[in-house]
């Protein structure tokens, strides 16, 4: 076990409450603690949707408030290299990547890390709600307590040496007792909402963002029999199992049950849309590659937990190595909604094994 007095430990400062209270515990615990703020996306100060002087101006008041210096740094040209160039590939595909899962990997525990050590930090901290654990000299990654915010999804990428230089102070406390310490100590983001939207780009309308920097590809959405219903603006805007947005009114249907995206046919520039709950919309198979595993390898075929989505109940499955980098899922109860694009991400209990990025999905 480390000295906690010899070592110095660099925040991620966001001007957030989770980051500002993961400070504030270390700080309890006896570490020597400075804060870095990231700045990973360049926009313009008066951009309506930018928040990064405000979040700047919030972690300098917490930093000076508890008494720790606060190093900034810009990552923008890092970020779209390492991940927004991957955003914007895996969209033209007609895929629904997640780029917080690359921003974990890429941004946070690689620019940062690195960044952090330059200063002379033996570990770095997050607010993640996520635990790190040693076991026969190996480093596990474990969901936090609070299953509600537990983070692990989006970690999954991480490896060894990654995680051996990382803290999560907030593995083990629920966020209703982050906002108590926070307002306990007065901290100025104490109520401030959690952030959502794409990692460091913020809460923006996601189509009229993407169409930045996507052109738009005008295309038929038809209903399940190929009946042609109305035109969709391309592929990149839709993902499966969505419903806001379709903009499909009366006259296609008599039932008045919603709409939702059941398939992307990427070589017609189709969008297949069904109504209701519709089994169209159920698989109980899919094909992964981009297979990352935090430790080694398991031995297939593996039978354990996953998860397709943020916040999604564990689901029992079997995984099958079908390549050195192509797996095989098979679940045992149908799954509504699997997203190519998206991850599949696998535990043992409540350890994180690792994920792999969805290809394509099936019944069989």
């Amino acid at each position: 076990m480390m000295s906690i007095t010899a070592n110095k430990i660099i925040v991620g400062l966001s001007g957030g409450v989770d980051s500002s209270v993961a400070a504030f515990l270390l700080l309890e615990q006896g570490f020597q603690v400075e804060a870095l703020f990231m700045k990973n996306w360049d926009e313009d100060d008066d951009d309506k949707y930018c928040s990064a002087s405000e979040d700047l101006s919030d972690a300098q008041q917490v930093a000076d408030q508890l008494g720790i210096k606060l190093h900034t740094v810009n990552f923008s040209h890092e970020y779209w290299e390492d991940v927004f160039e991957n955003f914007l590939s895996e969209h033209k595909k007609g895929r629904t990547p997640n780029p917080d899962v690359l921003c974990n990997q890429k941004i946070k525990f690689k620019a940062f890390l690195d960044y952090a050590k330059d200063l002379g930090a033996k570990k770095i901290a997050t607010g993640h709600y996520a635990r790190i654990a040693e076991s026969n000299k190996k480093y596990l990654l474990k969901t936090g307590i609070d299953g509600n915010k537990d983070q692990s999804y989006f970690l999954h990428l991480l490896n060894q040496e990654q995680l051996s230089q990382s803290l999560f102070p907030l593995g083990e406390i629920n966020k209703k007792h982050v906002r108590e310490i926070a307002k306990n100590n007065n901290f100025i983001n104490s109520e401030k909402k959690d952030s959502t939207g794409i990692c460091f780009i913020g809460e923006r309308p996601f189509a009229e963002f993407l169409t930045n920097f996507l052109p738009k590809e005008k295309g038929d959405i038809v209903d399940e029999d190929g009946r042609f219903i109305k035109h969709h603006d391309g592929l990149p805007f839709y993902t499966i199992g969505q419903r806001k947005g379709l903009e499909i009114g009366g006259g296609f249907s008599d039932s008045p049950e919603p709409w939702f995206v059941a398939d992307k046919l990427i070589e017609s520039n189709k969008i297949v849309a069904v109504q209701g709950d519709s089994p169209l919309l159920y698989h109980n198979s899919l094909v992964a590659d981009s297979v990352h595993w935090i430790d080694k390898a398991p031995n297939f075929p593996l039978t354990c937990d996953a998860k397709i989505r943020y916040r999604q109940a564990s689901q029992e499955c079997k995984v099958t190595m079908l390549d050195v980098d192509c797996i095989k899922v098979d679940f045992k109860d149908t799954q509504r909604a699997i997203t190519p694009g998206q991850s599949v991400v696998f535990y043992d209990g409540d350890v994180c094994l690792g994920g792999s990025v969805i290809k394509s999905k099936a019944n069989e």
